[in-house]
């Protein structure tokens, strides 16, 4: 397995170039801190506007210090477009929030590299989640940088992965999530997607590789075993700390990711402590390959 390597940040903005928000960066790929901004509050266009390039340069964007109410958390969320009512999950007091509960009787059980719901024909553009409660030590969630990842592939191995496709299906449901939604009286649907291996930015126009060990079922065409093998070195390549970012939460901290080119981790470290977070999920659109293989 190669090193990884890091190319010049090609959509990147220094953080002077901003106005009307403080942004510092985590690393040079992935990962900025916004200060400077009130998010409970109603936002001018020019400030929503930096959020907005500051969230393509960056991919995930933190903010500390942010006591929303539900309501607030999903009027910020509505800037960016529809937001999804998650059936799987209880709400935090209206349907378009999540509310995430882990603690002795329910660990955590998101510690494993994925993009959200890239089962679905038109995953998410991306996710706030807010800090409620977080436990004394440990909880911490790291994002990679897919588009990074991608710049880092030999030449030879981008070539190969053009016109190629993958199916993202959907895992069973464990017994919590079942019991939910029998619950509400939701059935469980089996969703099956087929996705390009690389999708191009429909903002930025980056390439980026687009799978997660989550979803991403096999490559389309492929033998079982050339299939496996092609996946476990592009899941390989995300995991180099290079790409990564990883942040530590406070209670009022906020993290906005952009779904279509980072997968997340939540690290299980923390049972059997409390950790509860709410999330408002914001509808995305279909994945599309780039038009020119990248250099």
């Amino acid at each position: 397995m190669e090193r990884p390597r890091l190319t010049p940040r090609r959509f990147g903005a220094a953080s002077e170039d901003f106005n009307h928000i403080d942004v510092r960066p985590y690393s040079t790929v992935i990962g900025a801190e916004i200060g400077g901004v009130d998010l409970s509050t109603p936002l001018e266009p020019a400030t929503l506007a930096e959020i907005r390039r500051a969230f393509l340069d960056w991919k995930v964007l933190f903010f500390r210090g942010q006591h929303l109410t539900v309501v607030q958390h999903a009027d910020l969320a509505r800037h960016w477009g529809e937001l999804y009512v998650n059936p799987h999950l209880p709400d935090a007091g209206i349907e378009q929030v999540a509310r995430i509960v882990h603690d002795e009787s329910d660990p955590g059980n998101e510690n494993m590299w994925h993009s959200d719901a890239t089962h679905w024909d038109k995953p998410p553009l991306g996710s706030l989640l807010r800090a409620v409660k977080v436990p004394e030590f440990g909880g911490d969630t790291l994002w990679a940088d897919l588009g990074a990842a991608y710049d880092g592939l030999p030449q030879a191995l981008k070539e190969r992965l053009v016109g190629l496709t993958a199916i993202h299906t959907q895992p069973a449901p464990d017994a919590l999530s079942a019991a939910l939604l029998r619950r509400k009286g939701t059935r469980v649907r089996h969703s099956v997607a087929e996705h390009p291996l690389v999708r191009e930015h429909p903002e930025t126009g980056r390439p980026i590789l687009f799978v997660n060990p989550v979803f991403t079922s096999h490559v389309v065409g492929l033998p079982s075993q050339d299939s496996s093998a092609l996946l476990d070195l592009l899941f390989r390549q995300v995991s180099f700390p290079e790409y990564q970012v990883r942040f530590r939460w406070e209670v009022g901290s906020i993290a906005f990711w952009d779904n279509r080119s980072t997968v997340h981790y939540g690290v299980n470290d923390y049972f059997p402590s409390c950790r509860i977070m709410e999330r408002a999920t914001i509808l995305g659109d279909r994945p599309f390959p780039p038009a020119a293989v990248g250099s």
